[in-house]
């Protein structure tokens, strides 16, 4: 009788390498602590540790003037829900603050600052200063200053008026919250981890044993195997998203407007180019430690820097652009926060379904080949 591997898949061998892995997962309480208690920290974090909204920036108000013209436009920027301010009678007593990094920038209301709005001089009333080591907080700082001040010449001052009203909405996220957008974004990293790393790891640890070999000598086909090791963690990863999913909606009140049904979708689908990843991971390093670094280096970096989560794609420089069309969260990404701040907009969602498909095909491609090379040797 041959003892080659039958061609096709069987349902049975499918199964019994499915439940062996399964078994293997609950008796590693590292799978376990990586899939379910990691996203909630993960999550926390984001909502609360790492948060893209400026609010109460320390600055300095140095007042050179008693005016009560000068003292209503310090009272101004105090009010500022933005600013945290440092009122100061000398711009040396906030300068040392500066170079300290206590305070983000200062505002100097000169002397002569009454004298200059009775001669009608609008222009230089008040010197912002700002630390440019950190340029987006000096920018903000800038643009803001410049807002008070003009809020308040315009309430202040005869003959200043806004010849145009401006009334801004924001769709998708009117309180501007940036846990909003960080949320979704987290949960591609957080399946980005559970598909590449934990795949990565687990079949490198067959191949350190020497048991990859033995399961290779069953009657098993390779693609039984493959899917066979890889249904628990898609299970584990549809699973770990929607647990992260309910906190995302009833403990830090992100929106989703979408159907739970798409969400899970874009899960199903993501996990293919990332299961895929980790397992020609796993393929081409059998090593543990190797793995961990190939996964970290080719599957969380990208998705933490490429993927749109913290950084605007279409500002990075155009070679890194081209680079995030291979990264399969740069879609995730997109499709998440779709599905939760806009709803199912298929236009949106389908291309990034797309695409995920397409990357997890070549990647398994790969694999599989990658794969029958290692039973040849």
């Amino acid at each position: 009788m041959s003892t080659s591997p039958s061609s096709g898949i069987k349902l049975r061998r499918l199964v019994a390498i499915a439940r062996k892995e399964t078994y293997q997962i609950f008796r590693d309480p590292s799978t376990l602590l990586v899939a379910f208690v990691l996203p909630i920290v993960m999550l926390f974090l984001f909502a609360y540790a790492v948060s893209l909204d400026t609010r109460n920036v320390r600055i300095g108000v140095v007042l050179e003037s008693d005016s009560e013209a000068a003292q209503s436009l310090a009272a101004a920027f105090s009010g500022s829900r933005y600013f945290s301010v440092m009122p100061a009678r000398d711009r040396r007593e906030v300068e040392s603050q500066v170079i300290a990094g206590h305070l983000r920038g200062f505002v100097v209301i000169p002397q002569d600052f009454t004298s200059r709005l009775q001669r009608g001089q609008r222009n230089a009333l008040v010197q912002i200063i700002t630390d440019g080591t950190q340029p987006n907080t000096a920018t903000f700082v800038a643009n803001y200053a410049q807002g008070v001040v003009s809020n308040w010449a315009t309430a202040h001052i005869a003959g200043v008026a806004p010849a145009i009203g401006i009334q801004p909405r924001f769709w998708f996220n009117a309180e501007m919250e940036s846990r909003r957008a960080l949320i979704p974004g987290a949960l591609s990293i957080i399946m980005t981890i559970i598909g590449t790393l934990l795949t990565a790891l687990v079949v490198a640890r067959e191949w350190e044993r020497g048991t990859m070999e033995g399961i290779f000598s069953t009657p098993a086909t390779v693609l039984e195997i493959l899917l066979g090791k890889l249904l628990p963690y898609f299970c584990l990863g549809l699973i770990a998203v929607s647990v992260s999913t309910m906190l995302a909606v009833w403990v830090f009140g992100v929106p989703l407007r979408g159907s739970v049904l798409t969400l899970l979708l874009l899960a199903s689908v993501f996990l293919i180019p990332a299961l895929g990843q980790g397992l020609l991971i796993s393929t081409i390093a059998r090593n543990q430690f190797i793995a961990a670094q190939l996964a970290l280096i080719s599957g969380f970096l990208p998705a933490f820097l490429l993927s749109g989560f913290l950084f605007e794609i279409r500002s990075m420089p155009r070679v890194i652009q081209i680079l995030t069309y291979i990264v399969p969260a740069r879609y995730f990404n997109a499709g998440l926060q779709t599905v939760f701040l806009a709803g199912d907009v298929w236009s949106l969602i389908l291309p990034c379904i797309g695409a995920m498909l397409l990357l997890g095909l070549i990647l398994f491609a790969l694999v599989v080949r990658k794969t029958r090379k290692s039973l040849e040797v």
